[in-house]
């Protein structure tokens, strides 16, 4: 059990309505600026050094928050950017409680985890509690789209950690905490080729469509279910209209895998698809790896021990599992650092209309959250 007092789930459940309602799409840096500034002063009041790291490119501020202490901090790390439009609250997801499912957009992902770490932190500051290492809180605002321009203070604030926790939402029907990732790629294909008259000058022309379903036919082939590889091509465009040989035709590639090793290699053959191709046509590519895998080391297991243990003590059980979807957490355990992610609330439907938490049990997650953030070092 944690030595805060972080109350009941009623409790938690009250102020972090007024998070939901808050709506924080990642494209609109004036409203997640805004929350963020709330975030501010609850832990400016309660003595947390602060550090505000204004947006770039559009996007919103980033806020880092430190107790006192020496030593190496555990790092928490959540973010405040949704999905979801202005208007989703009031035209498709209003914030109701029925049962036990409390819904609100972003409610699952993750504004419930990054509400978790801030209360934490806040209580822990505000009764005085001692802890086995100082403590950094960031809250971001650009994860939905990649954490372009969040990564390098991730990174940076991780390389001074002894661990990093992130309270992303839990996940599936077991309720599971996360200690492995894959690793996420985006590539951008845009094929050059030659209009022409598709009835009296076929000849002439070169097929943009032709050469752009050819190549989504090879990315497809490099699918290894087994070795925790994927690709999927979407949206997919080309061509103007039936009669006219397209000259311009690209798509979008996602590539999730299970090694940096396999990132490599898809890297690599995406990469060498650009250039002059058979039918005349010109191929380019852009993108990359842009998370990369979080893998499952000793480092991870040894934290997931400690929660599954103080969840134990809570009265749930914690199971682990790996996952599709990437995190924050894939920078940082990519650097070595021990990193527990999937601390946040359970639930369900992440970027869906159903997104909900399952209220009761927000005492009791944010209590092993809270506890790890009280031993860990």
């Amino acid at each position: 059990m944690p030595v805060t007092e972080l109350g009941t789930s009623e409790r938690l459940l009250e102020e972090l309505r007024g998070w939901v309602e808050h709506e924080t799409p990642t494209t609109d840096a004036a409203a997640i600026n805004g929350l963020m500034d709330k975030a501010e002063a609850g832990l400016r009041a309660v003595g947390a050094v602060i550090e505000r790291i204004p947006g770039t490119k559009g996007f919103g501020d980033h806020l880092v928050a430190r107790t006192p202490g020496a030593g190496k901090p555990v790092l928490v790390a959540g973010h405040l950017d949704t999905v979801w439009d202005h208007g989703t609250l009031a035209n498709t997801i209003p914030f109701r409680v029925e049962g036990e499912k409390a819904y609100g957009p972003g409610i699952y992902d993750m504004k419930a985890g990054s509400f978790f770490a801030f209360h934490a932190v806040r209580e822990i500051l505000r009764q005085k509690v001692a802890t086995r290492s100082p403590i950094t809180l960031l809250l971001t605002s650009d994860e939905e789209v990649g954490s372009g321009t969040s990564r390098a203070l991730i990174e940076r604030e991780a390389a001074g950690a002894c661990a990093v926790l992130i309270p992303e939402p839990a996940g599936g029907a077991e309720k599971c905490c996360v200690t492995a990732r894959k690793g996420v790629g985006r590539f951008t294909i845009r094929v050059q080729g030659r209009s022409a008259h598709a009835g009296g000058n076929w000849q002439d022309g070169a097929s943009a469509v032709v050469t752009l379903a050819r190549l989504i036919g090879q990315i497809h082939a490099l699918v290894d279910l087994p070795g925790g590889t994927t690709t999927n091509c979407a949206p997919v465009w080309g061509g103007t209209r039936p009669n006219v040989i397209p000259n311009e035709a690209g798509c979008e590639v996602d590539f999730r895998v299970a090694t940096l090793e396999d990132g490599a290699r898809i890297e690599a053959a995406i990469k060498a698809m650009a250039g002059p191709q058979p039918e005349g046509t010109t191929v380019h590519v852009e993108g990359g790896l842009n998370r990369p895998p979080m893998e499952e080391g000793p480092g991870n297991l040894a934290l997931y021990a400690q929660a599954k243990a103080i969840a134990a003590r809570l009265g749930y059980d914690l199971p682990k599992q790996h996952r599709g979807g990437g995190s924050d957490g894939n920078f940082t355990a990519a650097m070595g650092i021990p990193t527990l992610d999937g601390l946040g609330c359970s639930g369900a439907g992440a970027h869906a209309e159903f997104e909900h938490i399952l209220w009761r049990e927000l005492a009791p997650r944010c209590g092993t959250l809270c506890e790890l953030l009280e031993t860990l070092g």
